[in-house]
């Protein structure tokens, strides 16, 4: 009987794989109804059970804000599970009600990218980056009709800081406060880029041209799924608010209003008996007579506003509102603040890029494109393909670049603090004008860089009637 019992169970096992099976493959919808979790799904926990649990493993052994960091992460592909579910048993939403879906993996996006720029001075400050600069990728549920390339862009925005930390990782001197060891680290930020990785092909396999919804599924608003099973019903909703009070219970009446206005009228009419009822002020109350009861206390001066200019780094709205798009042959980029999803595609050879009072942004150029410049820009990034001509920098404070293909020259001006990070190959001429802490990464094999500083100080000597300079040797 036993044997019986065990062999209906076995039978009804692969009759479960066999429907998985049969909706996985291409032309299917890849949803189901009969409550059992969808294909997507479960490739979606297969993610979160791999690299993802060894990036949340590591960053709390990492501690400190790369373990506050990562429990918010972890928030945020809890809640991309929770509407991955509902998308599987549901139909596509209207547009609005698609919002309001999305809006608790929005609210994690935002506390995310938030908290990396409340802790800029943390010793983890490139960690925590290179997490802020791709946690959008969890946006993919609503791209269209190409997922699976922006999971990639995201993942490529956020190598600009894993590269930092691999490097930082070699560097005894960056990482010497570090309480997890260099190798921890860098399996840290390899775990994090294959969990994208992996989801982008998860995001290919069953999301071709966007996200897959159930057509035969029920109203996705209505729906009370939660990531874990069992999820339990709705919470009911609150209690409606009390009644307004009433406004007039205690006015007075008519007649007592007009009792009291006839009881001014008469006491105005007195005359000059109107004053026998007060009392008299003698000079012991008078305080110009007593200096006793006279205020010690000087009244304080009226704060004036201060009219310095605000300290960098602090929070300004900008001058004028952000401007993005192509103005003949010329990229503009203008007034953006903590933008990181500014991507210009479609470029040509002739079009340049200009980019102006950006702070906290990263612009990423596809193609090939004349020249870049970035002008008073401050803790902005760009990150190109390809130059014609050069990139250049101007007024700025705290900017990066990366060049993945190929750039002629770099021209640095009037800058302080600028990383330069190279793809392979690339050996551009440099050329520097009253800037600072300038450096230059050069990839020497993989996962392997070398950061080399550009001098600022120069010595002179005069040899006949010509000068000799060169970078001064530090002591």
């Amino acid at each position: 009987m036993a044997a019986n019992q065990e062999l209906a169970a076995l039978v009804q096992r692969l009759e479960a794989v066999a429907i998985r099976l049969e909706n996985s493959e291409p032309g299917k919808t890849c949803v189901v109804d009969d409550g059992s979790v969808a294909p997507f799904v479960e490739a979606f926990d297969e993610i979160v059970a791999g690299p993802f649990k060894t990036y949340c493993e590591l960053s709390s052994k990492i501690g400190g804000d790369v373990q506050t960091h990562g429990v918010m992460v972890e928030a945020a592909f809890k809640s991309q599970r929770e509407f991955l579910v509902i998308a599987s048993k549901s139909k596509k939403p209207l547009d609005k009600d698609l919002q309001s879906l999305l809006l608790p993996l929005s609210t994690k996006l935002s506390e995310i990218q938030e908290f990396r720029e409340k802790n800029r001075r943390s010793i983890y400050f490139n960690h925590l980056s290179a997490i802020s600069e791709s946690i959008p990728a969890l946006g993919w549920v609503t791209v269209s009709p190409a997922p699976a390339p922006y999971l990639k862009e995201m993942n490529d925005a956020g190598q600009f800081y894993t590269n930092r930390v691999l490097k930082d990782s070699k560097d005894s001197r960056a990482c010497k406060d570090w309480k997890a060891t260099a190798q921890c680290h860098v399996d840290w930020t390899k775990a994090w880029v294959s969990a994208l990785a992996n989801l982008q092909v998860m995001v290919k396999q069953y999301h071709t041209t966007g996200l897959v919804w159930n057509a035969k599924g029920g109203d996705a608003k209505s729906a009370t799924v939660s990531a874990t099973n069992g999820g339990g019903p709705a919470a009911p909703p609150p209690p409606p608010p009390p009644p307004p009070p009433e406004l007039f219970d205690d006015a007075p009446s008519s007649s007592s209003g007009d009792k009291g206005r006839n009881e001014l009228l008469d006491a105005l009419n007195k005359g000059e008996d109107v004053t026998k009822g007060l009392k008299k002020v003698s000079d012991d109350m008078k305080t110009h007579k007593n200096p006793t009861i006279r205020g010690t206390a000087p009244i304080p001066a009226k704060k004036e506003k201060s009219t310095s200019p605000p300290k960098y780094g602090a929070s300004v709205a900008p001058q004028k509102p952000p401007k993005f798009g192509l103005d003949g042959k010329k990229w503009v980029v203008e007034f953006q603040r903590n933008n990181s999803g500014i991507v210009i595609e479609e470029t040509e050879v002739n079009q340049s890029v200009y980019v102006y009072k950006c702070d906290g942004s990263t612009i990423q150029v596809k193609g090939k494109v004349n020249n870049i410049i970035l002008d008073s820009c401050k803790k902005t990034a760009v990150v190109f393909t390809s130059v014609v001509s050069s990139c250049e920098f101007i007024n700025c404070q705290s900017v990066q670049m990366q060049a993945m293909d190929s750039v002629p020259t770099i021209s640095v001006e009037k800058t302080d603090g600028c990383q330069m990070y190279l793809g392979k190959g690339i050996k551009p001429e440099i050329i520097t004008a009253k800037s600072s802490e300038m450096n230059v990464i050069i990839p020497t094999g993989d996962d392997d860089f070398v950061e080399q500083p550009i001098p600022e100080q120069f010595k002179t000597v005069i040899t006949g009637t010509k000068l000799a300079t060169r970078p001064s040797e530090s002591v």
